[in-house]
């Protein structure tokens, strides 16, 4: 097992918490040297807040351990951020995105494809990403928990 798929389990574990709540099941955990400093999972049906994603709530536990900018920092999230989230993430000036499952309707990539035609990120512009890590089973959760609202 590569690290990132052990990394990216432990996120999966996140978003079980959420399916379990009731909340979207996504997850996250960000790692600094082979650490993970900070697990979170969706909130938004907890606190009421539509903000309080798996990376924002993430981000925030990391970055109040060593500070706002997280450069040596690595997020792994079960699913593609939004735009909000990849904003965020482009001010934490996180080093690296490792994302399971893509959001067709609402991630980052979608917009940026749309809006920036030149090819110009919307996440800072040293962060690397890396995608598909354990892709079926993330997508797998997310399917699961709409298939039982339906």
């Amino acid at each position: 097992m590569t690290d990132d798929e052990k990394f990216m389990r432990a996120a999966l574990s996140e978003a079980q918490i959420a399916f379990d709540e009731d909340e979207i099941p996504i997850g996250a955990v960000v790692v600094v040297q082979g650490r993970i400093v900070a697990r979170a999972h969706n909130l938004t049906q907890r606190l009421c807040d539509v903000t309080a994603h798996a990376e924002m709530q993430a981000i925030t536990m990391a970055s109040s351990q060593g500070g706002k900018y997280l450069p040596e920092a690595t997020l792994y999230v079960t699913v593609e951020p939004c735009v909000m989230c990849a904003g965020a993430l482009a001010w934490s000036q996180i080093g690296r995105i490792v994302y399971g499952a893509k959001d067709i309707k609402k991630g980052y990539q979608i917009v940026e494809n749309l809006i920036t035609p030149n090819k110009v990120s919307l996440l800072h512009p040293k962060t690397k990403v890396t995608s598909g890590v354990l892709e079926d089973e993330c997508a797998e959760l997310m399917k699961k928990f709409f298939a039982s609202k339906r």
